[in-house]
């Protein structure tokens, strides 16, 4: 999607502070971190959400977690982290392309809010 702010991110036409990338997933810091680590975790391809998601991406998906284990190890997250991905308005979804939060080095309590 051409207004797509990840879109524009992964065409490089914005800037980012990269720290995965492949063929699949894109990952980057988080302009406005909740944690001492917090990157985002996309894939290339545009999906809307986790509500968007069909049979046909089950191999990308895979990906998408394949990148999020390297990231969290590159991240020296060994001790946990928290994964969020926001989906829709009631969600708190603010950018409309599927992505995960990894959110590190911080002890999170077990309730989300």
């Amino acid at each position: 999607m051409e207004d797509c702010l990840f879109c524009r991110i992964v065409k490089g036409e914005i800037p980012s502070a990269k720290v995965y990338e492949d063929e699949f997933v894109l990952a980057f810091r988080d302009i406005a971190p909740a944690a001492p680590v917090h990157v985002l975790v996309i894939p290339k391809k545009h999906i809307e959400s986790v509500a968007a998601l069909t049979d046909d991406d089950t191999e990308l998906l895979g990906k998408i977690f394949a990148a999020i284990r390297a990231v969290a190890g590159q991240e020296g997250l060994e001790n946990g982290f928290r994964l969020v991905a926001n989906t829709g308005k009631d969600g708190g979804q603010s950018v409309k392309h599927l992505h995960f939060h990894i959110l590190g080095k911080k002890t999170f309590g077990e309730n989300f809010g």
